[in-house]
């Protein structure tokens, strides 16, 4: 697909979740129904090797192998996709940049260096090559809350003055004068968390690289299209959305400390639409059985439309 500009990336984007076997191989079939499920869910886009598809524990044959499912499903259905080319060494990333140029994904995400803080000049430097790796690829930076460098609006701003061709950036959001500078700077994506993204839309997002999304992609879907014709409607749904994050995942997040990716994939596999198994990619642990069967059955009681779509297990 032709590269996108920053007007082409709003709505609702689905991730790849990476589905992990007991040996811990990947287990490509079932990643094959979740890009099936998300196509045919209609959703805005799909993205790959974002924080649940655990980019940062492939080795680099299996960063290809799902970038090329990604980029076939993708350019055989003209669905909109990104490729997350993230990784913990910035050469790495680089190299993968390159590879996957010829895949012609609309946009590239990347991670900024995470070993050592990067200085305000250093995130110029990183980025701009980033930009000139990509050879007219649009690049989306995603910036999540526990970054080294969590960059504000001036930073973004400083990005776009240097000439930086950034697109888009995945942020957590802020308040209303975060919102503010933010709208202030052109050219610029901007995606928040999907669990807040009606009020996000509200303030000036144009979307989310999306967890809602993950919980279920055709109500999400039918959740952003509400946010275009009836914000009012939208609203009152997130509201729902809230108050199951605030008692039943943020519980997990914060006193059993398990990782976004681990909640991504327990949001999935509450519904059943990606056929994903719980685990992660070893060290790290998943939530386990007993705790997601009580999150499903919390999630029915508040949420009830993520289990009537025909998708479900």
């Amino acid at each position: 697909m032709k590269p996108l500009k920053a007007s082409d990336i709003y709505g609702t984007w689905g991730t790849l979740l990476l589905p992990i076997a007991e040996d811990e191989s990947i287990l490509y079939e079932s990643l094959q129904e979740q890009l099936k499920t998300l196509i045919a869910s209609g959703v805005n886009g799909i993205y790959s090797n974002g924080t649940a598809g655990e980019f940062y524990n492939q080795t680099e044959a299996e960063f290809d192998v799902i970038s090329g499912m990604l980029a076939d499903a993708c350019n055989q259905t003209g669905m909109a996709f990104q490729i997350g080319c993230s990784c913990t060494s910035p050469k790495q990333t680089l190299e993968r940049i390159k590879r996957i140029r010829s895949l012609k994904p609309g946009a590239i995400q990347v991670i900024l260096p995470d070993w050592s803080t990067l200085s305000p000049d250093e995130v110029l430097v990183f980025l701009e090559g980033v930009c000139n790796a990509g050879a007219g690829i649009g690049v989306v930076l995603y910036n999540p809350p526990h970054a080294k460098r969590v960059l504000v609006p001036q930073d973004y701003a400083a990005i776009i003055r240097k000439g930086i061709p950034l697109v888009g950036c995945k942020t957590a959001g802020g308040d209303e004068d975060w919102y503010a500078q933010m709208r202030a700077i052109p050219g610029l994506s901007l995606f928040v968390p999907g669990h807040r993204l009606a009020s996000g839309i509200r303030s000036g997002a144009h979307g989310a690289y999306s967890n809602i999304a993950c919980l279920h992609p055709v109500i999400a879907q039918h959740w952003y299209n509400d946010m275009c014709t009836d914000m009012e409607k939208a609203v009152q749904f997130e509201e729902r959305i809230g108050v199951f994050f605030k008692l039943h995942i943020f519980p997990l997040i914060m006193e059993r400390r398990y990782p976004g990716q681990a909640i991504d994939k327990m949001l999935a596999w509450i519904t059943g639409w990606g056929n994903t198994p719980l685990r992660l990619r070893w060290p790290y642990r998943g939530v386990t059985e007993a705790e997601a069967l009580l999150v499903r059955e919390r999630c029915r009681a508040l949420l009830p439309e993520f289990f009537e779509t025909g998708f479900n297990a």
